[in-house]
């Protein structure tokens, strides 16, 4: 019985965040889940705990004890928002600037030079992914039970 393209991208991604996890770990010294939380208040704007949570898919208290662990290894700056403001406020560090923007160019090489390997032109699976993306947005956003 053949598995199918929705398993195989199941596995691919499961493989690939536990490389991406693995390089990070030894070339950066960060974790892919405190890596993608920095991603996400650095790149994306992603400024409150909350925010976080909802875009990590995890819960309150884990950002939470994430932020806190980040801030101890002075990569995030988080703040009490300003009177009458809910929630906790986040920023990097420039540190944590500098580690993102290098982690994702070694990322990005990487999976390059992997996807050239399996004779895939990077920047054909680029633009296919990055349309397969938009479109499974549109479908959430219309409401379409396809996803």
């Amino acid at each position: 019985m053949a598995r199918g393209l929705s398993f195989d991208l199941h596995v691919l991604t499961a493989r690939l965040d536990r490389a991406a996890d693995r390089l990070l770990r030894a070339e950066y010294g960060v974790t892919y889940k405190r890596f993608l939380a920095l991603t996400m208040v650095g790149e994306l704007g992603v400024s409150t705990q909350r925010a976080l949570a909802d875009a990590l898919g995890v819960t309150e208290p884990s950002v939470s004890r994430m932020v806190g662990v980040l801030a101890a290894d002075g990569l995030l700056v988080a703040e009490r928002g300003a009177a009458g403001e809910r929630g906790v406020r986040l920023r990097l560090t420039e540190r944590a600037s500098r580690l993102v923007g290098s982690a994702q160019r070694g990322l990005e090489h990487r999976f390059a030079e992997l996807v050239e390997m399996s004779g895939v032109r990077h920047a054909d699976y680029a633009q296919q992914t990055a349309q397969l993306l938009a479109t499974l947005e549109q479908v959430q956003t219309e409401g379409n039970s396809v996803t």
